[in-house]
């Protein structure tokens, strides 16, 4: 029998933390109905209550990957596994609207170390030509995660009341920190990997994987062209796609009158359109890279994917049947998660050492976009009537960043990496 990689085995593990992560985040969504009767909110306020959570996420991204950076996924990821779940815990403890705010805040906050803790880890366990794909896999486990939680945690919700759906889903969480902390070792010579994998990494890795000694500057980071061009189009990608996490179950709940179980299995439909753009767009990535295409396989993935979502978006607003129109934003979250594969890719090139800083700071500026769709869809509804203005600023973002991405150069790393 042929033993499995150890890179391949570490790949499956970061999948289900991937999952777990958007268990816990789209579980808020999931439970709108009782948590807004709980403590008698509007839909602007609820729209607080999710952009709490992006707003902690955004706001610590670069901090926490310079802390990978400097003392390793292992140790850092394993405190931000355990630290999110006591906050998932506690948003089943919340007393008021106040107090909810504060949780879901910090639970943002406990979570924004664990995507660039990933790439981190990929720098040093994985060759280059596989970086593509095992993003892709990584992240397609967040939307099967997600679109597994629409159904099972609007089941949990009804069976077990939804404060103790948040208390379960914490106990998950700790379990899975001790496991990665007795599992895990940062480097792969660490771990005791076969001489021959190490051989296979080293070779495809090129650099040296020690920590970074000093912190990179955040005058390196914003005069790199590269690092401004991930953050602006990971804006728009994070726009489009945090709609699901946010606002789809209820804009659909609501627009075809629908049942929360029958919400929860539509709303997934987006969801597992995510992981196959995910899939697709990291095959691409590698074999365009194998193909001795380096520029090409960051550049054409992402802007095939951009120019996907954009018409996604349109289309979804063509159609009244519940069904056709969430087909069409299927379409448009493939696109939009296509281009999550080339743009850690890209973070993973241009960043080297300190790749968890600077894919932090991507993913701080995308989080950014998940925080203003929170507040942009109720507040475009409340002042137009209408949800076509979103659909039609999310699809506008799309194009520019499409656009964006003729200009990437990944060959051209941040200064001082």
């Amino acid at each position: 029998m042929v033993a499995v990689p150890t890179r391949y085995v570490l790949v499956g593990v970061t999948f289900t933390l991937s999952m777990l992560l958007y268990i816990d985040r789209i579980a808020i969504s999931t439970a709108r109905a009782p948590v807004s009767e709980a403590f008698a909110l509007t839909d602007t306020q609820f729209g607080w209550v999710l952009s709490a959570f992006a707003l902690g996420y955004a706001l610590f991204q670069t901090p926490s990957g310079l802390i990978v950076d400097r003392y390793g996924p292992r140790r850092v990821l394993t405190g931000i596994v355990a630290l999110w779940s006591v906050f998932t815990a506690l948003t089943g403890l919340a007393w008021s609207f106040a107090s909810l705010l504060i949780f879901r805040f910090l639970f943002g906050a406990a979570e924004a170390g664990a995507f660039p803790a990933c790439a981190r880890t990929f720098y040093a366990w994985l060759p280059a030509a596989e970086r593509g794909l095992a993003q892709g896999i990584n992240f397609s486990g967040s939307r099967l995660g997600a679109a597994f939680a629409l159904p099972a945690v609007a089941w949990l919700i009804l069976s077990a009341g939804w404060r103790g759906a948040f208390m379960g889903l914490g106990g998950l969480g700790v379990v899975w920190a001790v496991a990665w902390f007795v599992w895990f070792r940062d480097t792969p010579e660490q771990h005791g990997v076969t001489e021959d994998e190490r051989a296979v990494i080293a070779a495809g890795r090129a650099t040296a994987v020690a920590p970074a000694q000093t912190a990179i500057s955040a005058t390196a980071l914003f005069r790199s062209s590269n690092v401004r061009l991930a953050m602006l189009q990971y804006f728009a990608s994070n726009f489009t796609f945090f709609f699901c996490l946010t606002w789809m179950f209820p804009y659909l709940q609501r627009t075809y009158k629908l049942e929360a179980l029958q919400t929860g299995f539509l709303a997934a439909l987006p969801l597992l359109g995510g992981a196959l753009g995910n899939w697709f767009g990291g095959g691409l990535v590698d074999s365009l890279y194998r193909g001795g295409r380096w520029r090409d396989s960051r550049r054409y993935p992402a802007i095939i994917g951009f120019l996907l979502a954009a018409l996604g978006l349109v289309a979804s607003l063509a159609f009244d049947n519940a069904l056709v129109a969430v087909l069409c934003l299927t379409v448009a979250i493939f696109g939009a998660d296509m281009t999550l594969p080339p743009s850690w890719a890209l973070c993973i090139d241009i960043g080297r050492r300190s790749a968890g800083a600077v894919s932090g700071t991507m993913n701080m500026a995308g989080n950014i976009g998940s925080f203003v769709t929170s507040l942009a869809f109720p507040y475009l509804l409340t002042m137009t009537g209408s949800t076509t203005p979103f659909f039609v600023v999310g699809a506008a973002l799309n194009l520019a960043a499409a656009w964006l991405w003729t200009q990437a150069r990944p060959d051209i790393p941040v200064e001082g990496t």
